[in-house]
């Protein structure tokens, strides 16, 4: 989502003084510690799943194993062909006595050696499966008999039920491309943008580029591709997230919306209590790796190592770059209210607290009328700011106010308790829906706390959202995390009569803590200059959410047609009616089905797209014309999507090929033009991955309405969408106020955002 401004502001940041000491290192270094960090994920999640009982598989099918091996040895049949009677001969002796011990150990030894080879096979074979990738380039609705006996075998190797991580294993890697294919592509993908001479220009550069540099580059990125469970992830990880020093507030977070157009309670702190227990539900859940893996087209499973970083993270700002801290348990939450900040405990004797009880320690925050202490009110401005002015405050801050730092940071999450409501009114829907946006996106620019991984935004009128820091992971991990909190919160757990949550209050827990801020002198000045920053970044940002009823997700299928690709293309058309001209345009895909992998650009602005959209404004074209162009275009947009799903995408391989080339000092021309470009348009579509948690047919109006992020380009667009069941679209665009190239208009009639009634 955020991820395109990221990626523009990624040539800077590595040429400020502090990066070009950081990338003095030998690349061979660069990449051996990459492999280094490789390792120790894996080593991690191989003794936490070990902990568990979860790896190398569950401990009933070891001794169901071992029974069977004992059974046979029990009926004079040896299915070891005289291994188990080696292994008994260099046992220790200890006596006659002791014969029949040694026969168990010795079928224990080999059961369990047995069973290691077994789940050792499987995974290879598995892994084996999953790089399979020719069902993703068949015909939506075809499925080929080479495809269906593919399907059939993964089901069989991936067992009964799969838990979060029991596929990490097996994950293929994601492959480095072609170098001459990927710049190929790219020269195709600029072609609809660049003038003839600019366009000759850079095929000069590229040829230049291949001639000179790209075989050296790509032998380095093939060793770390073979070292490193990712060739790329982590480089995005760290140049575009951790090293950029722009501030986090719109430049890098996001947003997630409520229902529409229903509010399970009004109350502020039963509506904070069910959701902050909703989403401890889930934690819990995670830990135990209850979440069902997500399988792609039901078939093909994702990599879920993203997950892992949901809860007890925070986003440390350093001078030079940042780093994620990640906790392994956090109880408790760190919540704002009207400038003061509470530690607010999550459990009661090692037992998660009931919504009843979160909802009465929520109130007892909303009844406190202390006031709060001078600058505490703005402190969580330092967030908002650039990332070195904050790194060099909070080093006096962790001095003077430890404490209570180390509680918003070690927090689960962070809970902002707003004193203004928000959410679709009937009074003004359009702009109520703007400033609802505008709310999650930046607030005041001091009433969240940016570096945790996301912060519960609960409005006085009931309303939620989400705002989201996006360096630990990418939009469908939240949204997962989401959908189950929204779901949960209003089907499971519910409300009473009274809108209260169910249950009944605990008296005897304690006062939520108030947190001390000790401020010195010197941090009150950066405080207000944080705040001043964060005032005029949120004021510059312009919202507008725009559901369309029209028709949604259920015509186009009837039209055989990509939801997605649908929308790609009308949104080439609407772009070009806005200003007269094509730009290059960002969409986001996901490279899950690799190990660790992220995301991908698809650059939808193809040649096929802008002969369509030429077409549209040609009075002389008729209908069945500009439909032949249009599913043309749409079918190039499809071939994107699924290249750069399958690890054939072009920009993060030019991305690594230029963090290989500044690891080397070499100057590439080409490359230095490839990472000024500027994304005026930059797109992408929130999934919806949980539709049996909703009943749209029977409570249309209980879906997720999405969420939005903040435009790649000073004078472009940021826009996101969502199909909220089968008859609508929400559309949530942004721009910049101080752009003269970017145009507000309100295009939906005020009636229409409401449901109709029968027969209006």
């Amino acid at each position: 989502m955020a991820e395109a401004h990221q990626a523009v502001g990624f040539r800077p940041s590595l040429t400020s003084d502090g990066a070009e000491v950081e990338l003095s290192a030998p690349v061979l270094q660069e990449i051996y510690l990459s492999g280094l960090r490789s390792w120790k994920r894996h080593l991690s999640r191989f003794w936490n799943d070990f902990l568990t009982g979860v790896f190398p598989a569950s401990p009933l099918s070891w001794l169901f194993l071992f029974s069977a091996i004992q059974l046979a040895w029990f009926l004079q049949l040896d299915p070891s062909l005289g291994l188990m009677e080696k292994i008994k001969e260099l046992l220790p002796d200890w006596g006659g006595q002791h014969h029949g011990l040694r026969g168990v150990l010795a079928a224990a030894l080999f059961a369990s050696c047995l069973w290691g080879a077994l789940i050792f096979t499987l995974h290879v074979a598995l892994r084996l499966l999953l790089s399979y990738h020719g069902w993703l380039l068949e015909p939506h609705g075809a499925m080929s008999s080479p495809t269906k006996t593919w399907l059939a075998l993964v089901r069989i190797f991936s067992g009964r039920h799969p838990m979060l991580f029991s596929y990490q294993r097996s994950l293929p890697r994601q492959p480095v491309p072609s170098v001459q294919d990927t710049v190929r592509k790219y020269l195709e993908s600029v072609r609809p943008v660049l003038s003839d001479e600019d366009f000759d220009w850079t095929a000069v550069l590229a040829q230049e580029f291949l001639r000179l540099q790209a075989s050296l580059l790509q032998w380095y990125l093939r060793l770390k591709s073979w070292w490193a469970s990712n060739y790329v992830s982590d480089w995005w990880e760290e140049f575009v997230y951790l090293r950029s020093r722009n501030p986090l507030m719109v430049n890098s977070n996001y947003y997630m919306m409520d229902f529409l157009y229903v509010t399970p309670t009004p109350l502020q702190a039963a509506r904070a209590g069910n959701a902050v227990h909703a989403l401890l539900l889930y934690r819990h859940r995670l830990n135990r790796q209850e979440i069902t893996p997500t399988l792609l087209m039901g078939m093909r499973p994702l990599c879920s190592a993203q997950y892992e970083k949901i809860f007890n993270t925070t986003r440390i700002p350093g001078v030079q770059k940042d780093y994620i801290r990640h906790l392994h348990d956090s109880q408790h939450v760190a919540v704002f209210h009207r400038g003061r900040f509470f530690r607010v405990g999550t459990h009661s004797r090692n037992s998660l607290l009931s919504p009843r009880a979160l909802e009465q320690q929520f109130q007892r925050i909303l009844d406190d009328p202390s006031p709060a202490c001078p600058h505490e009110e703005h402190l969580a401005a330092l967030t908002a700011a650039p990332r070195g002015t904050w790194a060099q405050v909070r080093t006096s801050l962790k001095t003077q106010a430890a404490e209570a730092l180390e509680a918003v940071e070690g927090a689960a999450f962070f809970v902002s308790l707003d004193a203004e409501p928000a959410g679709l009114t009937r009074e003004d829907p359009a702009a109520s829906l703007d400033a609802y946006a505008h709310a999650l996106l930046a607030g005041r620019g001091h009433d969240r706390w940016f570096d945790k991984s996301f912060t519960l935004i609960v409005f006085s009128n009931g309303k939620l959202g989400l705002s989201v820091e996006h360096s630990w992971a990418d939009c469908p991990i939240s949204g997962h995390m989401w959908e189950f909190t929204l779901a949960t919160e209003c089907f499971q757990l519910g409300y009473s009569t009274d809108g209260h949550c169910k249950g009944h209050p605990d008296p005897t827990l304690p006062q939520p803590q108030r947190l001390q801020w000790d401020l010195p002198d010197q941090i009150h000045s950066s405080i207000s200059l944080a705040l001043r920053g964060a005032k005029i970044l949120s004021e510059n940002v312009d919202c507008h959410v725009f559901p369309f009823s029209l028709f949604g997700k259920s015509f186009i299928r009837r039209c055989h047609l990509s939801s997605d690709s649908f929308i790609q293309i009308a949104l080439q058309l609407a772009h070009f009616r806005d200003r007269g001209q094509f730009c290059l345009t960002y969409e986001s895909a996901m490279t899950r089905l690799f190990l660790e992998g992220r995301t991908e650009t698809v650059r939808s602005c193809t040649r096929e797209a802008c002969n369509f959209v030429r077409a549209m404004e040609d009075t002389e074209k008729t209908d069945p014309q500009c439909l032949t162009l249009f599913r043309v275009a749409v079918d190039k947009h499809q071939a994107l999507l699924k290249a750069a799903m399958s690890g054939q995408g072009v920009d993060r391989h030019l991305f690594a090929l230029y963090v290989v080339s500044r690891f080397l000092h070499l100057q590439s021309p080409f490359l230095t033009q490839v990472h000024s470009e500027q994304w005026q348009l930059s797109t992408s579509q929130i999934p919806v991955q949980q539709m049996h948690l909703f009943d749209v047919h029977n409570y249309p109006d209980y879906v997720s309405s999405g969420g939005g992020f903040g435009p790649a380009d000073d004078h472009g667009y940021g826009v996101s969408y969502i199909f909220m069941g089968d008859d609508m679209i929400t559309f949530h665009i942004s721009s910049k106020k101080s752009s003269t190239k970017t145009v507000r208009q309100t295009c939906v009639p005020t009636n229409s955002l409401f449901p109709q009634e029968p027969g209006a």
